[in-house]
C-alpha cells in the first residue's frame, strides 16, 4: 500500500491528480497536476474522491494501537532485543502515551491531510457544470461520509477537536485554529451523514466497478453509532431500522464474512478496500503485523516473513467467547505449530489470516460497518429505552450465527452487559472495544475495567515478556487517559490549541 505522507495540516497540503490505474480506490499521483487546474471534469471529480478512499487504507493501518491494544482485548508480544517502540506503539498497551508519542502525532496529522482534501474536494465540486446533478450528489455523499468518519474518530479520541470544514485560505489561517466543543463537531457529523444518507445509492445499486463505495446503508448505519454514542436512543433506533429494508443481511457462515474471495458480501456496509497479489501497491498486511514473532510462516505461510506480534489477543478476551461460540477459532487462534512440530502457546488475531500470492501482500479488505453490528446497537437502542423484549430478536440472530442458545428473561441491566459481552466477541479485532469501553462507562467505570485487566496482565502475562521488567506505570489506567493528547507538535505550531487535562 502507498504511505501518505504524514506532516502537519499547516505545512503540507496534498492535491491529487491523474492517475493511470483502473481501481477506483488508486491513489493519484500528486503531482501531476495543480489544484487551480484540477477538478474541471467528472473524471477528475472521481479521481478525488478515489483518493479520499485511499487515505482511509493508511487510517485503517494503525487504528489497532488506538482502539484495540489501549483496551483490555489485546496485547503485544515484546522484542527484548528492540525496545525501539516503549514510548511508542507499546504505549498504549500499557497506558503511558504522552503528547510526544509519535503515533499520535501521525494519527492527527493523516486525519487532517485527509480532511483538507475532502474539504477542498467538496468545495470545488460546485462550480463544475459538466456532470450530472445526480452524480455530483452522490460524490458530495461519499465525501461526506468520510469526512463524517474521520471526525467520529477524532472526536471520540481526542474529546474537543480543531473543525474545519472549507478549504483555508492562506497558511495563515491555520495557525488561528481552535478546538470546537464537542457537540459542534457531533452536530456536523450528524449533518454530513444526514446529507449523504439520502444522496448516496442503495448498495445494490452501484455498478459492478464500484462496488465497496459508501452507500446509504453505510451512512445510516454510522449516523446510527453516531446517535447511540450521543445516547440519543429514539434517533439511534429510527436510523437503524431504515438499514432493516436496505437488503442487508447475516452472512450464513461467520468465517466467510472475512474471506478475501467474499468482499463487500451482503452483511457488509462498508470496508476499506485492498488489493493484494500484484504491484499496484494497494495491499493489505495484516496478519503479519498481528502474528506471534519468530513464528516465520507457520502463521503467514511464507517462511522469510518477520511478523511484528502485535494486536496479540489477550487472556482476558480469550476468556469472554462462551463454549462451543462458532466464532472464537475464526477471531483467534490460542498458538501455532512451528517448522519443528511444536505447538507455541501464543495466541494471534486470525481473522485477517487468508491464503496469498505474495509475501507480505495479502487482499484482506478492513470491515468498518457490518450488518451484525446494526443488529447489535438496535438491540441496545431499545433496551435504553424500554428494557430487551423488543430487542431480543436482533441480538439472538447474531447469537444463532455463533451457534448460541437465544437469550430470554434478562432484566434490562443483565441485557446491557449481555450486549456488551456479544459486541466484543463478534466484533473482536475489528475496532470497536475502545469506543464501546467509552460508550458504555465513565470515566471512573473505564479506569475500573482496564486497571483489573491490566492487573490480571501484570499477575499473568499473556505473552511472557522475555526478562522486560514492568514499570511502576505499566497498566496503570487514570480517568484522564479517556481521551488521547493534543500532539505536542500541534500545541507548538497553533498557540490557540490547549492540551487535554491531565496530560
Amino acid at each position: 500500500m502507498k504511505n501518505l505522507h504524514k506532516l502537519s495540516i499547516i505545512l503540507f497540503v496534498l492535491v491529487w491528480g491523474t492517475s493511470c490505474k483502473k481501481s477506483f480506490l488508486d491513489l493519484s499521483d500528486p503531482t501531476r497536476k495543480t489544484a487551480d487546474r484540477f477538478y474541471q471534469t467528472e473524471d477528475q471529480i472521481k479521481q478525488a474522491v478515489s483518493g479520499a478512499y485511499s487515505s482511509l487504507q493508511d487510517h485503517v493501518n494503525s487504528q489497532y494501537v488506538f482502539a484495540e491494544m489501549s483496551s483490555d482485548n489485546t496485547t503485544v508480544q515484546l522484542n527484548p532485543s528492540d525496545r525501539g517502540q516503549t514510548d511508542r506503539a507499546e504505549a498504549f498497551e500499557f497506558w503511558n502515551v504522552t503528547a510526544t508519542n509519535v503515533n499520535i502525532a501521525d494519527l492527527y496529522s493523516q486525519s487532517y491531510n485527509a480532511l483538507y482534501n475532502i474539504n477542498y474536494a467538496l468545495a470545488e465540486m460546485d462550480n463544475i457544470t459538466a456532470i450530472s446533478a445526480a452524480k455530483k450528489a452522490q460524490y458530495k455523499g461519499e465525501l461526506q461520509f468520510i469526512r463524517a468518519y474521520y471526525y467520529f474518530n477524532l472526536v471520540r479520541y481526542f474529546g474537543p477537536v480543531v473543525l474545519i470544514t472549507k478549504p483555508l485560505a492562506s497558511s495563515s489561517e491555520a495557525f488561528d485554529t481552535k478546538r470546537s466543543p464537542e457537540a459542534d463537531v457531533y452536530a456536523q457529523i450528524v449533518s454530513d451523514l444526514t446529507s449523504a444518507s439520502t444522496s448516496l445509492p442503495a448498495k445494490n445499486e452501484y455498478a459492478a466497478a464500484d462496488v465497496g463505495r459508501a452507500a446509504k446503508g453505510a451512512a445510516l448505519g454510522l449516523l446510527g453509532k453516531v446517535y447511540l454514542t450521543m445516547k440519543d436512543f429514539p434517533k439511534a433506533e429510527s436510523t437503524l431500522r431504515q438499514i432493516l429494508n436496505l437488503g442487508y443481511a447475516l452472512v450464513p457462515n461467520y468465517s466467510d464474512v472475512f474471506a478475501t474471495t467474499n468482499k463487500n458480501n451482503v452483511e457488509s456496509l462498508f470496508e476499506v478496500q485492498f488489493q493484494g497479489g500484484n504491484n499496484l501497491g494497494e495491499w493489505s498486511s495484516f496478519i503479519y503485523t498481528f502474528a506471534p514473532r519468530n513464528s516465520a510462516g507457520a502463521v503467514t505461510g511464507f517462511p522469510t516473513s518477520r511478523p511484528g506480534g502485535w494486536n496479540i489477543p489477550t487472556r482476558n478476551m480469550i476468556a469472554e467467547f462462551e463454549a462451543n461460540d462458532l466464532r472464537k477459532n475464526v477471531a483467534l487462534k490460542e498458538g501455532y505449530t512451528n517448522s519443528a512440530g511444536v505447538f507455541v502457546a501464543i495466541p494471534f488475531v486470525n481473522k485477517y489470516n487468508h491464503p496469498h500470492t505474495i509475501e507480505g501482500r495479502t487482499d484482506d479488505n478492513w470491515p468498518v460497518l457490518r450488518y451484525s453490528d446494526v443488529l447489535l446497537m438496535l438491540s441496545e437502542a431499545i433496551n435504553e429505552q424500554s428494557g430487551p423484549q423488543s430487542a431480543y430478536q436482533f441480538i439472538n440472530m447474531v447469537r444463532a450465527r455463533a451457534g448460541l442458545t437465544a437469550l430470554s428473561g434478562l432484566t434490562q441491566e443483565s441485557f446491557r452487559m449481555a450486549i456488551r459481552h456479544e459486541r466484543r466477541v463478534e466484533l473482536a479485532f475489528e475496532n470497536d472495544r475502545w469506543f464501546d469501553l467509552k460508550r458504555a462507562f465513565t470515566s471512573s467505570q473505564m479506569a475500573n475495567v482496564l486497571n483489573a485487566h491490566g492487573s490480571l496482565e501484570k499477575a499473568a502475562p499473556t505473552v511472557d515478556r522475555g526478562g522486560v521488567p514492568f514499570t511502576g506505570n505499566d497498566y496503570r489506567f487514570d480517568t484522564f487517559e479517556a481521551l488521547y493528547p493534543i500532539p505536542d507538535r500541534q500545541l507548538f505550531l497553533d498557540k490557540n490549541l490547549t492540551q487535554n487535562p491531565g496530560y
